[in-house]
């Protein structure tokens, strides 16, 4: 069975940089489910498996597909419950979803703004008029705009982190002793800027970043098969 996730790129289709996506890769290698990635720029999302999904990531196992992250995880642990689970029990599902509203709520917007005009930079033409409209309909202003606001939010990157250090003082993961899902709902957004604009601006011995470089090694090196910008 030829199991395919669909996933987001620029040019190159050996860099896909959506954090969504990478929540998926390293789920279903936590499970242990081979799997093939196919990259689609962002025009050509909508024509996949005849219009499933306006948005990547599309998981197809076998004879079914499955649309976002958080539904293809949930997904996985039903299907697969042999497998390495990805949550951990009821717990385990509630604490990434706090982690995903975390996510998006206090790191999207920064790595946005950092990473914007690099990832334009990643398109090819017909996609960088798609970008550039969509996004001025999304944030209300044109992305030059945006990514002025970038050096501050760099600046104060840190320390929008902190509950997550606080929380990496007492064990190596968020899931704990070992990862969950809930690791790669924040993997996810740190790798986007990795790819996208280079490595997060975290210390090097910052717990984040050290449990960054932790991630980035599981699966045999999963996520650094994708160098940083």
């Amino acid at each position: 069975m030829t199991r395919v996730l669909y996933s987001l790129c620029g040019k190159d289709e050996s860099r896909p940089f959506s954090p969504h996506c990478w929540k998926v890769s390293l789920a279903l290698a936590h499970k242990g489910l081979d799997f093939v990635e196919r990259p689609y720029p962002f025009t050509a999302i909508p024509g996949i498996e005849d219009g499933f999904s306006k948005t990547v990531p599309i998981l197809r196992d076998g004879d079914r597909l499955v649309r976002d992250s958080f539904d293809i995880a949930l997904y996985l642990d039903e299907a697969y419950p042999d497998r390495p689970t990805l949550f951990g029990g009821e717990g385990g599902k509630a604490l990434s979803r706090f982690v995903e509203s975390f996510s998006q709520m206090i790191l999207h917007m920064p790595v946005t703004k950092m990473a914007i005009m690099h990832i334009h930079d990643l398109l090819d033409e017909k996609d960088q008029v798609y970008f550039r409209s969509s996004r001025l309909e999304r944030m209300g202003k044109p992305i030059e705009e945006v990514a002025a606001e970038g050096e501050a939010e760099r600046a104060a990157f840190a320390a929008r982190l902190e509950p997550v250090r606080r929380t990496l003082h007492f064990q190596p993961f968020l899931g704990g002793d070992g990862p969950l899902f809930a690791d790669y709902i924040l993997f996810g957004a740190l790798q986007w800027m990795r790819v996208t604009a280079g490595p997060p601006p975290l210390a090097q011995d910052d717990a984040v970043m050290q449990w960054f470089e932790r991630c980035l090694d599981l699966y045999d090196g999963l996520g650094r098969r994708v160098t940083a910008a």
